[in-house]
């Protein structure tokens, strides 16, 4: 069974395992911006409007913790291991601007070092972007944007709270290329109450007008305790349809693959090379990847996840408690906990079939190869020489294949 620890600080074997660690795998720090200048009604992550934090936390404050935190994190993983990756997410990164976003980078090259090659990548709401951020972004080290659209389509947006113009997104996807981005990504989300076949693709063309080689698509989820949550449950919105959804995404792929992008995992497209077919490399988020390969992560800011040495651990969410946690010498750990090896198998299945590359045969037993087998014959999954893969149905029931194999 998983074994969970005291809140304050990891315990003693958690650190230990820090140092049983391969320091030649890769390794990737997530950052997290807790702010926001509005919320999303759909939204359940930690975020912060100005007016909810009042004086009890800044971006000074913030970054001034995160620098205590890198710091630290770098003292516990000796040796030290170079970041292969690097992924700015909120929140609204872009709030910071680019020069505060250049000291963030900034800070963590204070603490660690980067790879060769290593990529890094901050999300961006595309109001608060402008020719000359992309350009203080690039100067500073980054490598990739990832900027939220949604849709094409003004009332869409509405219903979901965003408060974006359409037009805004494709610009800032053109003003990044602009700066030498050679990877944009561009967020989409599908299966939103009003939104017809045709306004998902005018969303699609949109997104494929502009110099981006990256696209993820995200089906709606009502998530518990949001805004959006309580107009379902008030009637005023309808809950998204399954069947809806389904038909979206199938949708969504025709279009994304005939203009010669490929997935890589269920919700994600890469540009495709023009020979193989296969998601071009330098395309593809690799730490995105790490995450569905159960890599090694430093997860740093309030409300943060890392998973090291098979330990994973979150952190204090709010930023106030965070930052007092830090400025006390102690690391803002909420809780932590160990994977058992069942549960780690669970894990590694569930995420590692949600990949093209898929789901390497030899990590199930027999009993579960032989269920594998019949979502084969199902046409579900497809054998690909050492690995299941996802067919184009399975992708559509990739949870309901996953629970099979697990029975």
């Amino acid at each position: 069974m998983t074994t969970r620890h005291a809140p304050e600080v990891l315990s003693s074997d958690a650190l230990a395992a820090f140092a049983s660690v391969d320091v030649d795998q890769p390794f990737g720090l997530y950052l997290h911006v807790p702010f926001c200048a509005t919320r999303c009604g759909y939204c359940d992550f930690n975020t912060y409007t100005a007016g909810e934090l009042g004086s009890s936390s800044s971006p000074e404050s913030w970054l001034e913790a995160v620098r205590r935190e890198l710091d630290q994190a770098a003292s516990l993983l000796s040796p030290v291991r170079p970041v292969s990756t690097v992924f700015v997410g909120g929140g609204t990164p872009s709030l910071l601007g680019g020069d505060g976003l250049a000291d963030l980078l900034g800070a963590v090259r204070n603490s660690f070092d980067l790879a060769a090659g290593a990529e890094v990548t901050t999300e961006s709401n595309p109001e608060s972007t402008s020719p000359e951020f992309f350009t203080r972004l690039r100067e500073a080290g980054y490598t990739r944007i990832s900027l939220g659209m949604q849709s094409a389509a003004t009332h869409v947006l509405s219903v979901l709270d965003r408060k974006h113009t359409p037009g805004r997104a494709l610009d800032a996807a053109r003003e990044a290329s602009a700066a030498g981005f050679d990877h944009v990504n561009l967020d989409l989300i599908y299966g939103t109450p009003g939104e017809s076949d045709d306004d998902l693709a005018a969303s699609i063309d949109a997104v494929l007008s502009v110099p981006i080689d990256h696209v993820s698509a995200y089906a709606l989820i009502v998530e518990d305790g949001t805004a959006f949550a309580r107009k379902v449950r008030r009637g005023e919105v309808p809950m998204p349809d399954d069947d809806v959804l389904a038909a979206r995404y199938e949708m969504l792929d025709a279009r994304l693959s005939a203009a010669g992008l490929t997935w890589y995992e269920v919700s994600n497209w890469a540009t495709a090379d023009s020979e193989s077919g296969l998601p071009l490399p330098d395309s593809v988020c690799r730490h995105n990847e790490a995450y569905w390969r159960s890599d090694d992560w430093w997860g740093i800011g309030p409300g943060a996840h890392s998973h090291v040495g098979g330990v994973r651990w979150w952190n204090q969410k709010h930023p106030a408690t965070y930052s007092s946690s830090l400025a006390g010498g102690t690391l803002p750990v909420a809780g932590s906990e160990i994977l058992s090896a069942e549960d780690a198998h669970t894990e590694s299945v569930m995420l590692r079939l949600r990949m093209r590359e898929g789901l390497p045969a030899g990590i199930l037993d027999d009993a579960e190869r032989a269920r594998a087998d019949v979502a084969v014959a199902g046409r579900l999954l497809r054998r690909d020489r050492d690995a299941y893969v996802l067919t184009d149905r399975g992708r559509l029931l990739a949870d309901g294949v996953v629970r099979d194999i697990l029975v």
